[in-house]
This record gives structure tokens, sequence and C-alpha cells, in this order.
């Protein structure tokens, strides 16, 4: 759903790259969208399993969202959706997505790649329990930024009860609600193996470009090590759960 290219993101950074996909309705774009990002030499597949419609997004419906140009699609079919009411993205989600892709579908992703694949948009223990079963290489805590249903639990709030049944068979990522070093810090504290920063890399970008960008790994990155250093961690590996106390300790300690 990028507006560059795949070759574009690869030619612009040496960084290792995930390709974030949703699977489609006609299944040789996706297997088209894999081929293409493992050629570029991204080195996963992150599979976004929150979306099989688009969440109300009342601001983009509000607004008549329009969907950038989404260039990885061109000459694939067309993106292009102006619907006279509503959001143009619900529009071209409801058209493209497979609604229908389920867990047994993992196995038809795995058979056109040989990339690990991560699962994004797991918040249960049920869920993780099936991802692992599923043959998965990896999970990300997700909620889709709390835009896709009401309600839904901040993602550090479930994230232990995942990595307690994923028991370090595969790694744990967390996505959502990361602003602070503090956050980072916590997220390692609870058993995930790192962190994924969404809305923070986009406002620095629109406030100041590249530097802008730039700015905000920064402020995480001292952030993280001034908590470390006032927490007594040298290192990362000496963060531990016993560093953190969740709301539900917090209640226990007052009865």
């Amino acid at each position: 759903m990028s507006s560059c290219t795949f070759e574009e993101i690869a030619s612009s950074c040496n960084a290792v790259r995930f390709l974030q996909i949703y699977v489609y309705k006609r299944r040789d774009i996706t297997a088209q969208v894999v081929k293409r990002a493992e050629k570029a030499g991204f080195k996963a597949i992150v599979l976004t399993v929150d979306v099989p419609r688009l969440g109300r997004r009342e601001a983009d419906i509000k607004n008549k969202m329009i969907s950038p140009q989404l260039k990885n699609f061109e000459g694939l079919f067309s993106t292009e959706v102006r619907p006279s009411k509503g959001s143009g993205v619900q529009a071209f989600a409801s058209r493209a997505f497979d609604a229908s892709f389920s867990w047994k579908d993992i196995e038809w992703l795995r058979s056109i790649t040989e990339l690990p694949i991560l699962v994004k948009g797991i918040l249960t223990r049920e869920d993780a329990l099936k991802a692992v079963e599923a043959g998965v290489d990896g999970i990300i805590v997700s909620n889709h930024g709390g835009r896709q249903l009401d309600y839904s639990p901040a993602t550090i709030t479930v994230l232990e009860e995942v990595v307690q049944v994923v028991r370090g068979r595969i790694p744990v990522l967390l996505d959502g609600g990361v602003r602070r070093g503090t956050d980072v810090f916590k997220a390692l504290a609870l058993g995930a193996q790192a962190v994924l920063i969404g809305r923070p890399i986009i406002y620095g970008l629109a406030a100041k470009g590249e530097d802008g960008v730039k700015k905000v790994i920064d402020m995480l990155k001292n952030e993280f090590e001034i908590t470390m250093a006032l927490s007594g961690c040298p290192t990362i590996d000496d963060i531990t759960r016993n560093h953190v106390r969740t709301e539900n300790e917090r209640l226990h300690s007052m009865l």
C-alpha cells in the first residue's frame, strides 16, 4: 500500500526491510508483490491479519479521504477509487482485500516465498497460540493504531499474555503506543524483542522532513538510554520483568 515502489525504497537505504502485506482477492497479485519484494532484497513478510474488513474510520469518511497513488499496483489493477460519499480507502479495501483469508491460508503464503513470515494484529493468547501452530516465524502484537476496532485493548496491556503463551518459540514484537523511550523499556521488560514505531516517524517527517525523522529516532534512543541508566541496566539483557509493575499488580498491592 506504499506510495513508493519496492525498488525505490530498497535503493534509499541499507536498512533491514520487511514487506507488510494484505492478501488480495486476486491471489496472483499478492504473489507478484511478494516476488518483487524478494527480488528487491526485503528480508521478511509481515502479514496483517486484523483487516478482514476496514474498520469504520469516521475521520476518513467525513473528509472523503482519497487513497494516494499506490505505485506497487501499477499495471496490475486500478487503485483509483473516488466514491460520491465516504472514504475512498474503505471503498478500495472492500473491492480489493480478501475477507475470506484464514489461518489455513498461511500455508498458501508459505508456498510462494521462502522469506520468514510474521503476523501483525495479534491481541490474545488464543490467537498467539494459533499463530505458533500455523508455523509463523514471528508475532507482532498490534491493534492497528487503534483504528480498526473501538475499545480494542492497548497493546502494552496484552503483550505479556502473548509472550507467556509463545514461550520463546518465536520472536514477539510490539506495535502501537510507543511515544517515548520509556515505552520501549516497558515493552522489552514485558518480553518483547523489539518495538515498531509508526505515528512519531510520520509526525517528524511532516514537521521537518528527513531531519525530523532523524530527530524522532534520536529522541527515542536517548530517552531509552536514560531510562536504562536510571533503572540500573547497563545492557539490554539487564532489563527484566522486575523493572515494571502492571496496573493489575498495582491494584493487587493495594488490597
